[in-house]
């Protein structure tokens, strides 16, 4: 399963930023892993590290391994439009991704432990697949016996308002995936043009 499982406390100290959910260890100790701390002389970046480092990132963000992150890409490379955007585009149409930015779950792990546990059904079909990318129009729910579970419906909390691309109804625990998302909707902080790049060499 393409999922990192290692302390997620690290990664985010890494790049300086909350990547993995909650960012609360990071005001107690922000600098980067390793033995000698904010001591240890570090180098500036080369080109090709900064490259490798926002990929890097977005595959945390995202919770994917190198073989499925680089098949989202190829996937985006072959679409019409600029490559960077469609990828980001296809990250945010991941079911799991879509659960997340619904608010029925708190985080993007939790939201792919719900999909593959078979709690989530796409337009009335159970889809079990964290990777299934939403098309629009797609109807996204809860199955109707998950809904009744107080354990997991107390965790709805609803989508943010800035996610104009989505819909949700709280009364029918459903939502809606409008469309593909524009770049500048997307919150997360990805230089998706420099993952190009490094793809491109």
């Amino acid at each position: 399963m393409a999922r990192y499982t290692g302390p997620k406390t690290k990664i985010s100290r890494i790049f300086g930023e909350p990547i993995t959910g909650n960012g609360k260890w990071l005001t107690k100790n922000s600098n980067p892993p390793g033995q000698h701390g904010a001591t240890r002389k570090r180098k500036t970046l080369g080109e090709y590290a900064l490259q490798l480092r926002e990929k890097q990132k977005a595959k945390y963000t995202y919770g994917l391994l190198e073989k499925q992150f680089r098949k989202t890409f190829d996937e985006a490379a072959r679409r019409k439009g600029v490559t960077g955007e469609n990828l980001i585009k296809l990250l945010e149409a991941r079911l799991d991704n879509t659960v997340f930015r619904m608010g029925i779950a708190p985080s993007r792990q939790a939201a792919r432990q719900m999909v593959s546990h078979k709690h989530i059904t796409v337009n009335g079909e159970i889809v079990n697949i964290p990777s299934y990318s939403c098309k629009p129009g797609d109807i996204i729910s809860l199955k109707e016996k998950s809904a009744a579970n107080t354990a997991i419906s107390s965790n709805v909390k609803g989508k943010n308002p800035k996610f104009n691309w989505l819909d949700w109804s709280e009364a029918e625990v459903k939502g809606t995936f409008i469309a593909y998302p524009e770049r500048e909707s997307v919150p997360e902080n990805i230089k998706e043009q420099l993952i190009v790049e490094l793809y491109s060499k």
